[in-house]
């Protein structure tokens, strides 16, 4: 808290109180945003400049958790009963902020996190596509795939292809 605090007063400003996440300031008028969050990315933080881009920040987080719980729950809840049952808010609120913040859908979003831990698990070489597909719930290895595609530009095969050398070379090394 206090390199935030060192920070602002650098910039000019009489910070009264620094908490996490949050900066109260003496100065009537706000703080210029794009000339102070230079500094403090300088410094190791990231700023959300509002409460907008805060709820997308929360959102991501809570989908990195709903991918969790697609994978152990039995009866896993809908992407919108997850979100809503988080957030006391509904899902076309949530959506809208999402889509104006983020410039891509929460869903879209969802299918590269989804793709993303696919990459992961494909690396590992331990699992099939199907077993993966069943592993991400989707409906067959071919959705799987067919969203690869879209998604990364390449098949599985050609990403397999990529990655497999790399991980031999690192595994020669262990």
């Amino acid at each position: 808290m206090e390199a935030v605090r060192t920070v602002l007063e650098k910039a000019g400003y009489h910070p009264t109180e620094v908490t996490l996440g949050q900066a109260l300031l003496e100065e009537d008028t706000p703080a210029d945003l794009a000339a102070v969050a230079p500094l403090l990315r300088e410094a190791g933080f990231d700023v959300l400049m509002g409460r907008a881009e805060q709820m997308t920040e929360q959102i991501k987080a809570a989908l990195g958790e709903y991918l969790e719980h697609l994978r152990t729950a039995r009866m896993p809840l809908t992407t919108s009963a997850f979100l809503t049952d988080r957030f006391a808010a509904t899902y076309s609120h949530l959506s809208k902020v999402f889509s104006r913040t983020a410039n891509l859908t929460i869903e879209k979003y969802l299918i590269r996190l989804k793709i993303e831990r696919v990459k992961e698990m494909l690396s590992y070489g331990e699992m099939t596509l199907s077993e993966i597909a069943d592993h991400m719930r989707y409906s067959s290895g071919q959705h799987l795939s067919n969203q690869f595609r879209q998604v990364t530009g390449y098949s599985v095969s050609e990403f397999r292809r990529e990655l497999l050398p790399k991980r031999i070379a690192l595994d020669q090394l262990a």
